[in-house]
């Protein structure tokens, strides 16, 4: 279920996506697949950040790529601005791509250390625009200004920069298209902590000046608090809760995906010695290729299993985590749960079985 916009302002609405990638085929036999992105949907609108949070290997960045086309869709819809953006011929994809554009996880990586930093700006100017080279020049130089990066850098070439000033180029190239949506692939997790809140600054700054919209990337918690508007929770290639960042990250006091509770106990408290329950998850999360059956999470949820003390045998399964045998719910094991909108909160939406 994608969350639902009275304003009619959506920018960017995701339905049912999958970015399937098979693996291990050979003659006469079938591979398995792994299953990146299986069935996400959520909503976007304009000049507004929607967090995109979870561990490493839930599917964010692939959730991403995806969108842009980098990566193809296995199945699903995605329109922006009420255009299909899997079914665009090349032509009307390219003019697309315009408005979209992303920032990469890795600064040094997505830059081409052949060329100079005038010439990586530009690159977009030359695709999409037809402009003079004086034109050009002064346009990459206005780009250079507006990251806070001297025009006199145009001659340099990437390893001549920090990190930091790496990411600013990155962002000037994003910019020179003349987007309306970025996705940012965990565009400060690379960076030293000071410049972490330079670099979101600056996206802010952005976002305000020229109405931008974001996909924002992260692992960090206390990031996305800072600069995302709502949160999306991603585990095992599927979305299992989406809020404003208030609800999602604990500040109202309204329940949570179990998951999402204990991604949000592990978040470091800056007082020393104040206490906090950590919420400790057993085993790993499970590989994408065999998912478990019912619900992704049931393996390691520690409300399905404090739920089945209270219930009969017939009522629950026994399943085996870290070499320990533990009764859960049967109905989280044969069962997917669906997003679906609280009884409070129709724009608070999570997957639990045992809190719709």
């Amino acid at each position: 279920m994608i969350m639902i916009d009275t304003t009619n302002n959506l920018l960017l609405t995701v339905s049912d996506l999958k970015t399937h990638f098979p693996v291990g085929g050979g003659f006469l036999r079938h591979g398995k697949v792994v299953k990146a992105v299986d069935g996400v949907s959520f909503s976007l609108q304009r000049g507004r950040t929607l967090g995109l949070v979870g561990e490493s290997g839930s599917g964010k960045t692939t959730v991403g790529r995806t969108l842009l086309r980098l990566i193809p869709a296995t199945a699903g819809q995605a329109q922006f601005d009420g255009q299909d953006i899997f079914s665009l011929s090349s032509r009307k994809l390219k003019k697309l791509r315009r408005r979209m554009q992303m920032i990469f996880q890795d600064p040094a990586g997505s830059l081409n250390p052949r060329m100079t930093v005038g010439g990586i700006v530009a690159e977009p100017l030359k695709v999409h625009f037809s402009l003079s080279r004086s034109e050009r020049r002064d346009r990459v130089a206005e780009l250079l200004q507006r990251v806070g990066l001297a025009p006199e850098y145009v001659n340099r070439y990437p390893h001549e920069f920090s990190g930091g000033q790496r990411q600013r180029i990155g962002i000037a190239r994003a910019l020179a298209s003349q987007p309306d949506f970025i996705v940012c692939d965990e565009p400060v997790s690379a960076l030293d902590v000071s410049i972490q809140a330079q670099i979101l600054n600056l996206l802010s700054d952005l976002q305000e000046e020229l109405g931008l919209s974001y996909l924002f990337i992260a692992h960090n918690l206390a990031v996305v608090e800072h600069f995302a508007d709502d949160v999306a929770v991603m585990y095992l290639g599927k979305i299992v809760e989406v809020a404003g960042k208030e609800i999602v990250l604990g500040q109202s006091g309204r329940l949570q995906h179990p998951y999402t509770e204990a991604l949000v106990s592990a978040v470091p408290v800056a007082q020393p010695g104040a206490g906090k329950n950590r919420i400790r998850l057993p085993g790993e999360v499970p590989s994408p290729i065999n998912p478990p059956t019912g619900c992704p999470f049931h393996p390691r949820c520690p409300l399905t299993r404090q739920k089945a003390e209270g219930m009969s045998a017939a009522e629950t399964s026994e399943i085996r985590i870290e070499g320990k045998t533990h009764r859960v719910v049967k109905r989280c094991t044969c069962e997917i749960p669906t997003l679906k909108p609280t009884t409070k909160d129709p724009t608070h939406q999570h997957a639990c079985l045992l809190r719709q």
